[in-house]
């Protein structure tokens, strides 16, 4: 029996972050969980170990390029080579176009965006046999922005522009691609439950190569 590389979740939360690293786990792949929040981490980590999961916690903030790169060269040697890597993390404040405070601004893009190609960048190298799948969670407003969320909104579009870059310049080695949510997640419509949602990545990450896209709208 071939033993999985490791999954690497990026932005791990009660929603769809922890439906993501429950379903890499069950799916056989150690798990490395990535967060603010250093307590729920561990607590999902446990939980997942006590399934009979390999699961680890990372206190890291994706605003903090040499923390996280720094958190995801550790996963890397705790828990095998990577064979997966989802850029889950986002903020989300709602805020105009006409009252945006610029530094409330950069740090949203740091979170929405350059968080996302510092965790390429570092893991591209570490990757399982030199190939596996950089996962992002991209989102409707990438294609619809809201002047009621423009930083993310921007973000999303951004990371949008860059994944389909990656994927272009990556070639057939690595599977490249974000899914791009163009509906409330948790929801009253069943189909964006984190769990579905969660299934769907996986779904990727299993894609056979002449399948890959830049992207899955998921509406």
């Amino acid at each position: 029996m071939t033993t999985k590389g490791s999954a690497l979740v990026i932005g791990v939360g009660p929603g769809l972050g922890l439906a993501l690293a429950e379903a890499f786990a069950a799916d056989g792949h150690p798990v490395a969980l990535f967060g603010r929040d250093a307590a729920r981490l561990d607590k999902y980590a446990s939980a997942l170990t006590a399934e009979g999961r390999t699961a680890r916690a990372y206190a890291v903030d994706a605003a903090d390029p040499e923390g996280l790169a720094t958190a995801l060269t550790r996963a890397a040697d705790e828990s095998g080579a990577p064979e997966v890597v989802v850029y889950n993390a986002a903020l989300i404040n709602p805020d105009a176009p006409d009252e945006l405070d610029a530094g409330e601004f950069a740090h949203s893009l740091a979170v929405n965006v350059t968080g996302a190609v510092v965790a390429a960048r570092t893991v591209l190298p570490l990757l399982r046999d030199g190939g596996g799948s950089l996962l992002f969670t991209g989102g409707g407003l990438a294609l619809d922005p809201s002047p009621d969320y423009t930083s993310l909104s921007v973000g999303k579009a951004a990371l949008r522009s860059y994944v389909q870059s990656l994927h272009q310049q990556q070639g057939s080695g690595v599977h490249v691609t974000t899914v791009t949510i163009g509906g409330f997640i948790g929801g009253e419509d069943p189909r964006f439950s984190s769990e579905n949602l969660a299934a769907a990545h996986l779904d990727l990450h299993r894609q056979p190569q002449d399948q890959w896209q830049a992207e899955l709208l998921y509406v």
